[in-house]
């Protein structure tokens, strides 16, 4: 099977709950024997409060956020919290607003497996449904992508909160305080940002008119009711994945749609899936790269996006009522009374409802956590003249992260503590590559992660860890000859 023969998914057929136990079985016999996940080795510490301070604060229960618990877990980091406003199995975009019909990526990446064969995707697929089923099967459907990131958070018994938003974050010497929604205040020797991309970032272009929002128009990520656009004319700027997904949705729904593209043509060439480009060289080395070459190469990826994929298009050209106009930049986005209007090529065109598809922003300011620290924050702009040609006022307003994804001060000492917050998403992208964007990633990413804050907390305790091991005094010599009381 290939993308140009497969245009749906494949069904789940019916799980295997004695299968999917024996699995599991499985799974905490191999653990044990890696001795995984290791006990927690990190000295206990209070917080200025006088309570015990939390190792580590992930912010997100994704995939990205439950990839960096996982690897931290497992090298024995373990008293930490993963938040997450969202209810339990609504984490992330996968049942929300990602509305493909499956993930984009072969079935056959691990997801965040941090190594362990057992939690793949594979073997839990497999385990729950059987191997003849995971044979037949093309690609993840979202919500069984969404069914397998909740089992991994539950047979990992994962501290995960749900219904928990953080407010604010305010880093200080030593750790970092967090204001909750509710009220409630945690203090952490580190935070790990997880947020991936999210309706926060939404990007929505000056173009449109903010009175259109929510009821004339909505982003990609926004909770669009399709069904209520039966019947309307919708406009669709912008001709991404996501654009395309929407457009499928209100096709489906039985509006007709007509999406305008700036573009002459739609991209052709996904250099994503490039074999090099999913490489551990590729992945691991791009943070080492001299800055001009990691400039460079930001810049050559936002000059050539992906194209929408294959089976989307298909799925699009399946219902009637479409139609795509390129060279066609949509210039104004208004109110008109109970209508939307468009200013195209200087052509006013009326529509029922607007669906932005312009993508997530990823800078500082499209994280609201870092808003209030912005001015504190190493950017990229502040470290580096590119060369006139190269020049992006996006890639400039990305922050300039460390080797752990940790943020950097703009004027050293002016924040402390603010290197104790790290940018585990696609906002990164610029400094790590991309081990912080998308399902390939995901595992190189967290390892990277999880090596940093080992190594930093092992240094700051490293007296305290001196202290237990002089301490320590089991006798190994009682009763040979040599033991001496």
């Amino acid at each position: 099977m290939n993308d140009a023969t497969v245009t749906s998914p494949t069904a789940a057929p019916r799980p295997d709950p004695a299968s999917l136990a024996r699995h599991e079985a499985r799974l905490a016999a191999e653990l044990g024997m890696l001795g995984l996940p290791a006990k927690n080795w990190v000295p206990l510490r209070h917080g200025p409060d006088g309570r015990p301070l939390l190792d580590a604060v992930i912010v997100g229960a994704g995939m990205y956020g439950l990839g960096a618990a996982i690897a931290l877990v497992l090298q024995g980091i373990r008293n930490i919290a993963v938040l997450d406003r969202s209810p339990e199995g609504r984490e992330g975009p996968w049942v929300t607003f990602a509305r493909m019909e499956t993930l984009r990526s072969p079935k056959t990446l691990p997801g965040p497996a941090n190594g362990i064969p057992a939690l793949t995707f594979e073997a839990w697929y497999g385990a729950k449904y059987g191997a003849a089923a995971w044979d037949v099967l093309y690609k993840a459907p979202n919500g069984i992508w969404q069914d397998y990131l909740c089992w991994l958070r539950n047979v990992l018994a994962l501290p995960v909160r749900n219904g928990a938003e953080v407010a604010a974050i305010e880093p200080h010497a030593g750790f970092v305080r967090l204001t909750l929604a509710d009220g409630g205040v945690l203090h952490a020797r580190r935070v790990v940002l997880a947020t991936g991309r999210n309706p926060d970032a939404a990007s929505i272009p000056d173009f449109v008119d903010p009175d259109l929002l929510p009821d004339y128009a909505g982003h990609t990520c926004a909770d669009i009711d399709f069904q209520a656009l039966s019947g309307r004319r919708v406009a669709v700027v912008g001709s991404g994945a996501s654009a395309w997904d929407n457009a499928a949705e209100a096709l489906e729904a039985g509006a007709s749609v007509d999406m305008f593209v700036r573009r002459e043509s739609l991209p052709q060439v996904n250099k994503g899936r490039a074999p090099i480009a999913t490489s551990p060289g590729f992945f691991r080395g791009w943070s080492a790269l001299p800055d001009a070459t990691r400039w460079a190469m930001a810049h050559y990826a936002s000059r050539h996006p992906a194209p929408p994929p294959h089976e989307t298009v298909m799925r699009v050209l399946a219902s009637p009522g479409f139609t795509i106009s390129f060279s066609s930049p949509v210039s104004k986005a208004f109110r008109d009374g109970s209508a939307v209007g468009l200013a195209v090529n200087g052509v006013r065109r009326n529509f029922d409802y607007l669906i932005v598809g312009t993508g997530f922003g990823a800078t500082v300011d499209d994280v609201p956590l870092l808003r209030q620290l912005r001015h504190h924050i190493a950017l990229w702009g502040d470290l580096y003249d590119p060369p006139a040609e190269l020049r992006s006022h996006t890639l400039s307003r990305s922050p300039w992260v460390g080797r752990g994804f940790e943020l950097r001060e703009r004027a050293p000492g002016a924040c402390a503590g603010l290197s104790r917050i790290h940018v585990f998403s696609p906002v990164a992208a610029t400094s790590m590559g991309t081990v912080c964007t998308d399902v390939p990633g995901v595992n190189v990413g967290a390892d990277m992660l999880s090596r940093f804050i080992v190594e930093a907390t092992a240094a700051e305790d490293i007296e305290a860890i001196g202290a237990s091991i002089d301490a320590f005094a089991e006798t190994e010599l009682i009763g040979t000859p040599f033991h001496v009381p």
